[in-house]
């Protein structure tokens, strides 16, 4: 966040600061804990709005423990006065030193080198050395709370969120898979045995989320790793936190289905001119063989503009044949056995048929586009089998069911009033989204257009099917190269990556804990069942959670998600994570495990699913009154410091800051001029991303290149990667004489400073100096030191996330200059000035 220098914060200071007033006695409310969507809108809802409609997945992963689950509002609690500080601070007898510094108390208006060196990890829960050993990855699976409160009192004293984010379904380099006749799992619960049960003798194990006592079975005493008799203990689902079991035909309903693909693409005059059909057909025909599958793989192509087209690829033709259906307001399927065909047997028509796509469509004058049509065949041929539905869309739907209207003033871009039209216009492509998720069908959209769509519409196709949304707004193979080759990148990425079809996945947690409400791309079929008709490794899922029953008699909670699915080849799997956390009576405690980024993310979520529930303006005052009650609940029950300033335990320093970030964001600032579809899109990656995907746009990292050596240097594969130090993000790390990277997330910024070393841009950027340097994006293969560090720099930031970030280079002069910190105001700040007042706000409301 750009901010001021010490000089001009001071003048703030002095102008804008207040007294603050005692309020150990005033009762605050956490008013981010949202009410439930009506109409069971399953990319974030309450398992009190799930859908009655029977899903016979259910009885194959099994129910949890019997108990009512319903979405419960914080009440309001008087805080203790000074005189219980003392039983407050008593839980830090015995506290990790870790713990004690993240209780160390942090004056905000003070503290200047709030963020550590290297990038944030995520805070280390209270275990003994075996259980920390044996924890799922943070990576995975991350609670809010790595101290779990005893009840839902002290929780609701702390006014901070308790709930889970998951990455279920990630790219692991390690992955215990597990063939076993007997899956062993809690009679009770269902529970999969982990390695936080506990064995009461070599015949009998208890489980530790509903506490039943179960059998061992003779075939669970058989150690297939040690190849030894009687210790079920050392088995390898007992020793591992992460484990795929593959499953046998009690988890099927019916033989696993194959890998079905199925694309739509927009062959109108808009698609043809902005050069994405070209790129799909080049970047399909280099990946066909690439793609998950086996030899059942089967594919079709469906193209449309203000008819839709169908291509029969029977093996015994010796060319695609197209068949062309005019009737859109009853849309039919001119032939069942050949439009989705055996890749294997029908690959050279496929070849052909990518080919010749391009050409077909390169002279077209057609501007209509009946996608609604379209999706209608899309489910119709898919119905049979389940699969996937990839669509590629380049403009607003105009013909057909489904056709949609523009609802995009662009004179209310920058307004400061309320943003309109968040919600879908129309219940068509929710629907059909709903149909398709019951048969099996996941629907992926990328939207390819620079004029408005109406993704709030659009996007339903993907929320309720467990699709997923890509948007390139600028796309052109003439004016915007760049994004043409980001999307010949990320579609690569898509059409490789693993997939798991026909997919339902299920979290339990410890007795006494409740899961109420669900954000991320799905539909709940039963009261705590997510229905996946897809599952990839990109996704991400949160869930918000409350304490019904006391957790006095336990030390530990456990939380499990168990995600069953048929792989690419055909097997049904069960991937179960077990994350297991201690249990707090303390409320100093309860601060001292709290997760920052992860609280960061399910807030974002939450204030999502209120933007589009209430009003923008209800979402960004959510957001800051949950700053406002966390810190005011931390100084009035735990922190006696009593100067003036703006208090909060180091392990929340950096929430402020977040949730500043947050509301610059495109998803959620008001008063700068956002694109609707730009905004809806920034809310859709919020609701459907990974924790480290959220964290990299929100609060980006800032480096200085131009200084970098290879002290603590990473030595990968011959190669260098230097380590630079993370700047804060505040105007005055830009100096003139430096060059700085910005990492976003999608896109890179390399920033040249005027007086920026001369030798540093001849050996980076191979320009004798800053007046030669151009604004483009790549940097070129040098054979210099320093152009070899930087390259591996970017190549290994560039490998921590699944898709391409794009580069641009500039450069400090008159016009770019105000270009980049353009790009910076749209993405991260507003004005400077606006941290401290957004931190003296904080400190007058805590004083009201």
């Amino acid at each position: 966040m750009f901010y001021f220098s010490p000089a001009s914060m001071s003048k703030v200071l002095q102008s804008c600061t207040k007294p603050l007033k005692d309020n150990s006695s005033s009762q605050l409310c956490f008013v981010l804990h949202l009410p439930p969507f009506s109409g069971g809108d399953s990319s974030s809802t309450t398992t009190g709005s799930a859908s009655p409609v029977p899903n016979s997945y259910d009885s194959l992963e099994g129910g949890s423990y019997p108990g009512t689950y319903f979405t419960q509002l914080l009440t309001s609690n008087p805080f203790p006065n000074m005189s219980q500080l003392s039983a407050a601070l008593g839980g830090l007898s015995g506290v990790p030193e870790l713990e004690v510094e993240a209780l160390r108390p942090v004056n905000l208006l003070q503290e200047r080198n709030l963020l550590p060196h290297q990038p944030l990890d995520a805070p280390e829960p209270n275990l003994s050395a075996d259980l920390k050993k044996a924890n799922c990855s943070p990576d995975t699976f991350r609670c809010t709370l790595t101290n779990i409160p005893q009840t839902q009192a002290l929780l609701n004293k702390a006014r901070l969120p308790l709930g889970l984010l998951l990455h279920p379904f990630r790219d692991l380099a390690q992955l215990p898979v597990i063939t076993s006749n007997t899956i062993v799992r809690c009679r009770s619960c269902r529970t999969y045995i982990n390695p936080f049960v506990s064995f009461l003798d070599q015949r009998r194990w208890k489980c530790n989320l509903c506490y039943r006592v179960n059998d061992v079975p003779d075939e669970f005493m058989y150690n297939p790793v040690t190849r030894s008799y009687g210790e079920p203990h050392k088995r390898p689902e007992v020793q591992n936190s992460t484990v795929e079991f593959i499953a046998s035909s009690d988890y099927m309903l019916r033989p696993p289905q194959p890998a079905v693909y199925l694309f739509v693409l927009d062959v109108s005059h808009n698609a043809v001119e902005g050069g994405y059909l070209n790129v799909f057909c080049h970047t399909l025909l280099e990946n066909l063989d690439k793609m998950p599958g086996d030899t059942r793989t089967r594919v079709g192509f469906i193209t449309f503009n203000s008819t839709i087209h169908f291509y029969n690829l029977h093996e015994s033709l010796s060319q695609p044949q197209m068949l062309v259906v005019s009737d859109i307001d009853d849309i039919f399927i001119p032939t069942h056995d050949s439009l989705l065909v055996n890749l294997k047997e029908s690959r050279a028509l496929v070849r052909v048929l990518l080919t010749s796509l391009h050409s077909m469509f390169s002279q077209t004058r057609e501007t209509h586009s009946a996608l609604g049509p379209a999706l209608q065949a899309a489910y119709k041929l898919m119905s049979p089998t389940g699969g996937r539905v990839s669509v590629f869309q380049t403009q607003l739907p105009t013909l057909g069911p489904g056709l949609l209207q523009s609802r995009e003033d662009p004179n209310q871009r920058s307004s400061t009033k309320g943003v309109q039209h968040l919600g879908p216009a129309t219940d068509f492509y929710k629907k059909l989204a709903l149909d398709c998720s019951g048969q099996q069908i996941g629907v992926d959209l990328f939207l390819l257009s620079s004029q408005y769509s109406d993704l709030a519409s659009l996007a339903c196709m993907s929320k309720f099917s467990a699709g997923s949304i890509f948007y390139y707004p600028s796309l052109h193979h003439v004016h915007n190269p760049a994004q043409l080759d980001k999307f010949q990148k990320d579609l690569e990425r898509y059409l490789t990556r693993k997939i798991g079809f026909e997919a339902v996945m299920r979290i339990r947690c410890t007795k006494g804990l409740s899961i109420h409400t669900f954000h991320g791309n799905f539909f709940v079929r039963s009261t705590d069942l997510l229905s996946l008709a897809n599952i990839n490794p990109d996704s991400g899922f949160a869930v918000q959670m409350s304490i019904e029953e006391s957790l006095a008699d336990t030390s530990l909670a456990c939380f499990q998600s168990a995600l069953l699915y048929t792989s690419s080849k055909g097997k049904r799997r069960i991937r179960v994570h077990t994350l297991c956390l201690p249990v707090v009576s303390q409320l100093s405690d309860v601060y001292a495990g709290a997760d920052v980024q992860a609280i960061t993310c399910l807030l974002a979520n939450m204030a999502i699913d209120r933007s589009i529930s209430s009003s923008l303006s209800d979402a960004r005052d959510a957001l800051m009154n949950a700053v406002v009650d966390s810190l005011s609940a931390y100084k009035n029950t735990v922190s006696n410091i009593q100067q003036s300033g703006l208090i909060a335990p180091a392990a929340l320093c950096l929430f402020p800051l977040y949730v500043l970030a947050l509301l610059k964001q495109k998803a959620l600032r008001m008063g700068t001029s956002t694109k609707l579809d730009e905004r809806v899109f920034a809310m859709c990656e919020f609701k459907s991303q990974p924790l480290q995907q959220i964290m990299r746009a929100v609060h980006p990292d800032l480096y200085r290149l131009d200084t970098m050596s290879d002290q603590g240097a990473l030595h990968l594969n011959d190669c260098i990667v230097p380590q630079p130090h993370l700047l804060h993000l505040t105007a005055e790390k830009l100096t003139r004489e430096g060059a700085f990277l910005m990492d976003c997330g999608s896109v890179f910024y390399l920033w040249i400073g005027k007086c920026c070393n001369d030798v540093f841009i001849r050996d980076v950027l191979g320009c004798p100096n800053h007046t030669f340097i151009r604004h483009n994006t790549q940097i070129p293969e040098l054979e210099t030191p320093l152009s070899e560090r930087l390259r591996a720099l970017l190549a290994w930031l560039q490998d921590s996330r699944p898709f391409s970030s794009t580069l641009h280079v500039v450069k400090d002069d008159a016009t770019a200059k105000t270009s980049f910190f353009q790009h910076l105001v749209e993405d991260r700040s507003e004005s400077a000035l606006s941290y401290y007042e957004f931190l003296l706000h904080i400190q007058q409301q805590m004083s009201k």
